[in-house]
């Protein structure tokens, strides 16, 4: 019997494991909050029978001089740690107050001037209203002024050391201050909108490129600081460089030049990427593939507004490269019996993971789900177990069917 951690990395290096992993992604303080009674992130995998992933994203100050942790930061957002501010790079935090959702301006003060960033939010997300970037040249400042985090190596590892064996030790490149995503591309989108950055590739391509470049010289600089650091996989990409938002030219052109550089920079420094396209993938799977990352997520079926066809996707991706995703956690965590839920977990088992090469998890996460439903899925995942390395599920399906 292998522990969750023996079995993730088993599966990551290409091995076989005693079953395939099931886990989930990032797990959302409201789904916590409103069906679990606020229990821990560690508390809900030991409850539903999952294997366990730990987040961990300490930052530290970069080399600059000058360069400290934000004092002014009281809360930290999806996707970021604790921001490196410097006096030429300074963050306030304003309140807004009399509109629908709960508002804040964020500046972005340097000596040359500030730039600022507005979002709304409520229980489930936040969102931008307003960009930082609103001219061309606010670029400029971005260039000369925003820090660069390092990985915390020495707090990351202490972290881990206390996690021990039980799970799998995750996080992600680095992102903008506040709001961001780790994927070059996705990061920029963030900053400008989306509609907006897809039109200037066309209009003026060569903003683009110069935009990419500042913010691929912060993550590289981030991705050669995690040498030495204990984890077992970093997130990289994000949902606005999937085939249901930009086209494959654009990703030619726009994505893979910057993020396959990230790739072989964090593989310099000794750790994996997991490449994340929550979206369309089918026709971006060998493109994604040849940016040599370790695994591929999240396989979002159309149910859930992607495309995959889980079958057809393993048939694609090259078996060295993982498989994460695949499960329609809209439709078997919500409204159906736990018969229908086994059900659907033995059809992704069985379409992508005959062979091992295959993490069982939703396509990404989930606000709403049914904490039964949740167990029923774990459960029969624990039933997909391997023997002389091929798949060989010990729970006949009739038996799956009568346990609702």
């Amino acid at each position: 019997m292998m522990t969750s951690k023996e079995r993730f990395l088993a599966v990551l290096s290409g091995g076989i494991p005693d079953r395939g992993p099931v886990t989930t992604h990032w797990i959302t303080p409201y789904f916590l909050n409103a069906q679990m009674g606020g229990v821990s992130a560690e508390a809900f995998y030991e409850t539903m029978g999952l294997d366990p992933i730990l987040y961990a994203t300490p930052h530290k100050p970069g080399a600059a001089a000058g360069d400290y942790a934000d004092p002014r930061q009281k809360e930290a957002f999806f996707l970021e740690s604790r921001r490196v501010v410097s006096d030429q790079w300074r963050i306030f935090k304003t309140d807004i107050p009399g509109r629908e959702h709960p508002a804040a301006r964020y500046d972005f003060v340097t000596p040359d001037g500030a730039l600022s960033m507005l979002l709304e939010s409520d229980a489930y997300s936040s969102w931008v209203v307003e960009p930082l970037i609103k001219k061309k040249r606010d670029i400029d400042l971005l260039g000369k002024y925003m820090t660069s985090p390092l990985c915390d190596v020495q707090t990351l590892n202490r972290q881990a050391e206390q996690y021990g064996r039980r799970g799998l030790v995750r996080s992600y490149i680095c992102c903008f201050d506040v709001f961001g995503q780790p994927g070059t591309w996705q990061d920029a989108t963030c900053l400008v909108g989306t509609e907006e950055l897809i039109m200037e590739t066309y209009d003026d391509p060569k903003w683009v490129h110069e935009l990419l470049g500042i913010l691929h010289r912060r993550k590289a600089t981030y991705a050669r600081s995690l040498r030495g650091a204990k984890y077992d996989i970093l997130e990289l990409g994000g949902g606005s460089a999937s085939s249901t938002v930009i086209s494959p030219k654009i990703f030619d052109d726009f994505v893979a030049p910057y993020d396959a550089e990230l790739i072989r920079l964090a593989h310099e420094a000794g750790q994996r990427i997991a490449y994340h396209t929550c979206g369309g993938m089918m026709p971006l799977l060998e493109r994604i593939a040849a940016m040599k990352p370790d695994a591929m997520e999240t396989f979002t079926p159309p149910g859930m507004g992607g495309d995959v066809d889980l079958a057809e996707a393993r048939r694609r991706v090259p078996r060295h490269i993982t498989m994460i995703g695949g499960f329609d956690q809209g439709r078997y965590f919500e409204r159906c019996t736990e018969s229908q839920t086994r059900a659907e977990v033995r059809r992704c088992v069985d379409a992508a993971g005959r062979e091992g090469g295959y993490i069982l998890c939703p396509s990404d996460q989930f606000f709403d789900a049914d904490p039964r439903l949740v167990r029923a899925f774990a459960d029969e995942a624990h039933a997909c177990t391997y023997v002389n390395g091929k798949l060989a599920c010990s729970r006949p399906e009739t038996a799956a069917g009568s346990a609702s």
